[in-house]
């Protein structure tokens, strides 16, 4: 029999390829090194960890990763997700309640932290939580106990809590939406995931392993992609991470007629900007056939995916690169790696 440890290990491709650490996917360099965070993080089975990323990189597939790889990994593993519920519903989701504590508590209730006792408590999204259950939160932290609502005496627990969120807390802290106590309580280790755009080279390898995931789910037979499509998987920005791309290849998954996925069945996300798609011809020093969209473009992903198609066409060379764009070699690998495009 294949015990959990072992399956977790050898997540595979199609193709044989490895694919990541417990559950996490990815073979980048910046992919291992957060495998190498994570198991080091993992060998404590009680200082917090606070795992930070934007919306899509796979947050709560690291905290399940530092769960399952750690001496808690046959423990419970309980989760919440901050934002899901009103203040007062989340409370008493939190601690539970004592019989009678309001109209319609008939009974004493235990609730999330009483059944994390003895693993791990994940708590994800909590820069959205009320200051209110932050303290009550902190208290949870520093003393190792808390009380149900309605009740006077405290529950003795033991848990490792894993915390996550994708807001800039340094900014909510001086806004007084986040304590700074509790900030400082849960950051004893921290974690920062790379966006997907910083991990070109697992792109193709993520694609394929989404394809082959919803080939089983709904029992179909896609073979690849074409060779446009896969140009254009490389070249978007993917503001919504691998949540984006999982769900992009989902969808494309159950509406493509044919054996191959091509790029109009992606369907991605109106306004962003495509290496492909970018085509500026320069008719002066100062003006350049360029139609803006309605919505906008970032000018961020404008510079990056014009230096991505200048070193495309230059073989990686940065110096010919430097002389496409017109700008010193200097410049251009201050830029470079500005942009995680080393």
């Amino acid at each position: 029999m294949v015990n959990k440890e072992t399956m977790l290990k050898n997540q595979s491709t199609p193709h044989g390829q490895p694919l990541g650490f417990y559950g996490t996917l990815g073979q980048c360099k910046k992919m291992k090194e957060l495998y190498s965070t994570i198991k080091k993080f993992a060998s404590s089975a009680t200082a917090p960890v606070l795992i930070l990323g934007e919306s899509g990189t796979g947050k709560e597939l690291v905290a399940r990763a530092i769960h399952d790889s750690g001496p808690l990994g046959s423990h419970p593993f309980v989760e919440i997700n901050c934002t899901t519920l009103p203040n007062e519903l989340l409370e008493s989701e939190l601690f539970g309640y004592e019989r009678g504590a309001f109209t319609d508590a008939k009974q004493t209730k235990k609730r999330l932290l009483e059944l994390a006792d003895g693993g791990t408590f994940f708590l994800d999204e909590i820069g959205d939580m009320d200051l209110h259950l932050q303290v009550k939160l902190l208290r949870v932290l520093e003393k190792q106990s808390f009380r149900r609502i309605g009740g006077t005496k405290d529950i003795q627990v033991t848990m490792r809590i894993l915390a996550a969120t994708n807001r800039n807390l340094g900014k909510s802290i001086q806004e007084e939406k986040f304590r700074e106590d509790l900030y400082y309580r849960l950051n004893v280790l921290s974690i920062d995931l790379p966006p997907l755009r910083e991990r070109e080279s697992d792109i193709a390898l993520l694609a394929d392993h989404f394809l082959d995931l919803f080939n089983r789910k709904y029992s179909k037979k896609l073979q690849g992609f074409s060779p446009e499509a896969k140009d254009l998987l490389e070249n978007y920005p993917w503001p919504g991470n691998v949540r984006e791309l999982k769900n992009s290849i989902e969808r494309a998954v159950l509406i493509t007629p044919a054996k191959v996925i091509a790029p109009q069945t992606l369907k991605l996300g109106v306004g962003h900007l495509v290496k492909k798609d970018l085509q500026i011809e320069s008719k002066s020093s100062d003006e350049f056939n360029f139609t803006m969209p309605p919505e906008g473009i970032s000018l961020i992903d404008l510079e990056r995916a014009v230096i991505k198609k200048a070193l495309k066409c230059a073989n990686g060379n940065q110096s010919q690169a430097a002389r496409l764009l017109k700008v010193s070699r200097e410049l251009l690998r201050y830029r470079i790696k500005k942009h995680g495009l080393e």
